[in-house]
């Protein structure tokens, strides 16, 4: 394949170095163990390794065409090309390795600190209601049809999204929903893809730390490039920074949703109901043409806007009203308000982990009038310190009780993570025990569970591992719970 001049149809910017760049590859490549003879490999810099320092090896190996973005000493008997950004470039070559797969389906990414992995199940689930075949990538993983495959980014790096894009379209796909993460566009994993539809959920203070974003500024401004490469952007106008937003989106149109304020799209008269075995919400749904009810099986009332934004989003795409009146009906996303047990007491697990999605979550479930509100968290390691501050503040002002324990200690130590958090839980009056061992904390909080109380175990949700000191251990909070749950039943203190 002529993958570079391919590539050019795209926009692809270059310096040919020396050779011919309209030669024929055989693969594409940017891992330094890979290399396969004949193929175009793009060096890059990582965290801890330049794959430009060992550019001898990689025409020893057999490359054939190698893309740099920086001087080095170029060997002989390859073509070499130079660009700005390797990373760019990659996310552009593997556009056209795959023959450009996003451009064969309509696109919808979703940004914005909180709700995109909620609010992208739900736009694939109004989509397979009227059975359109969707594809869908982000924290939870990779959806093609009915197969799932675990990813380890929100976002892949571009050369695992062009071969899922591809693998999409090759299995009938098309329709694409994704998760679009602050570092996915900052490290240009998503630089070949256009998007039909854009959406911002909100932003807050988050992902703010040495190996994340330098500041605030930095965060916000890779959310808002989500819309330079739009056809259609939607933003929620309720979020404080909108009109920075709306001010900065760059592109052709712009459509607007909101509870509070004046949008195109709008939501009235949220109730959360809990009737049989429906738990969720009810809203009145209001386009610029009429409205209509529509019932959400997720609890919980700040899933409400990413209800609205899906919505939105269904009605910009032409689904049916049946559709957006039914088709959020029986959403169920692991780890996103799910209910892992009801019976005397409730246990849920969500992904909340940090101390907005945690106020906002633990505010809606008050509005189920629980006995107790018990929450079972920490906080990860090698992240911003304020994030531990600012949950454990907010577990000692919200929760009954705080049961504080271990998430992805990482390479901290569980305890001073924990210490971290329970001085600002102290400060509170908050009631709160430390428990270490995150599977000891929720045994504990489902073996004292009292009739009537509500336990939250946040801040992992889907994870299926625990990761100390560079490993990975299987954890998954709903085993954990489950396990508890029939250890109960052993006892005989539990019969439902």
């Amino acid at each position: 394949m002529q993958l570079i001049r391919k590539a050019e149809t795209a926009g692809f910017e270059y310096e040919l170095i020396k050779g011919d760049a309209s030669s024929d590859v055989s693969s594409l490549c940017y891992d330094s163990r890979k290399i396969e003879p004949g193929c175009l490999f793009v060096c890059q810099k990582g965290a801890g390794f330049d794959s430009h320092d060992v550019i001898s090896e990689i025409a020893a190996k057999g490359a054939k065409v190698i893309v740099v973005s920086r001087k080095c000493e170029y060997p002989e008997g390859v073509t070499v090309i130079s660009v700005k950004d390797s990373r760019s470039a990659l996310a552009l070559l593997s556009a056209a390795w795959f023959d450009f797969p996003s451009r064969k389906m309509t696109c919808i990414g979703v940004t914005g600190t909180k709700g995109k992995t909620t609010t992208t199940h739900m736009i694939r689930s109004l989509l397979m209601h009227e059975n359109k075949m969707t594809g869908m990538i982000g924290t939870n993983g990779i959806f093609i049809g009915d197969t799932h495959t675990p990813t380890l980014n929100t976002t892949p790096g571009s050369y695992d999204l062009q071969e899922a894009f591809a693998d999409m379209v090759k299995r009938g796909c098309r329709y694409m929903v994704m998760e679009v993460s602050s570092q996915g566009i900052k490290l240009h994993r998503t630089d070949a893809i256009t998007f039909d539809i854009g959406i911002f959920t909100n932003i807050s203070p988050d992902h703010i730390g040495p190996d994340e974003h330098r500041d605030f500024q930095e965060y916000i401004d890779c959310k808002t490039r989500i819309f330079l490469q739009c056809r259609k952007g939607l933003v929620n106008t309720d979020d404080e920074h909108a009109d920075y937003v709306l001010k900065n989106a760059g592109c052709p149109e712009i459509s607007t949703f909101s509870e509070k304020g004046k949008s195109d799209f709008r939501m009235e008269n949220i109730e959360c109901i809990s009737e049989g075995i429906f738990v969720g919400l009810k809203f009145l749904f209001c386009t610029p043409k009429d409205s209509m009810e529509c019932l959400v099986g997720i609890p919980g009332e700040f899933n409400a806007y990413n209800a609205l934004a899906a919505l939105s989003a269904g009605y910009m795409l032409g689904l049916s009203e049946d559709t957006l009146k039914n088709g959020l009906k029986d959403i169920r996303v692991n780890g996103r308000m799910e209910i892992a047990y009801s019976g005397s007491f409730k246990v849920l697990i969500d992904y909340a982990h940090n101390a907005v999605s945690m106020e906002s979550l633990l505010d809606t479930l008050r509005q189920y009038k629980p006995g107790r509100l018990v929450v079972v968290f920490g906080c990860g390691g090698n992240r911003a310190r304020d994030r531990r501050y600012s949950m454990g503040r907010i577990g000692g002002e919200k929760a009954d009780l705080s049961i504080v324990t271990a998430d992805n200690s990482r390479f901290e130590k569980t305890e001073d993570i924990i210490a971290d958090i329970t001085g600002s839980l102290k400060k509170t009056g908050g009631n709160y025990i430390e428990i270490p061992d995150r599977r000891d904390a929720i045994f504990y909080a489902i073996e004292n569970a009292k009739p009537g109380d509500m336990i939250a175990v946040i801040g992992k949700g889907h994870e299926d591992y625990q990761e100390i000191n560079g490993e990975r251990h299987h954890f998954l909070d709903r085993e954990v719970v489950e396990e508890a749950i029939g250890e109960l039943r052993k006892r005989g203190k539990l019969t439902s």
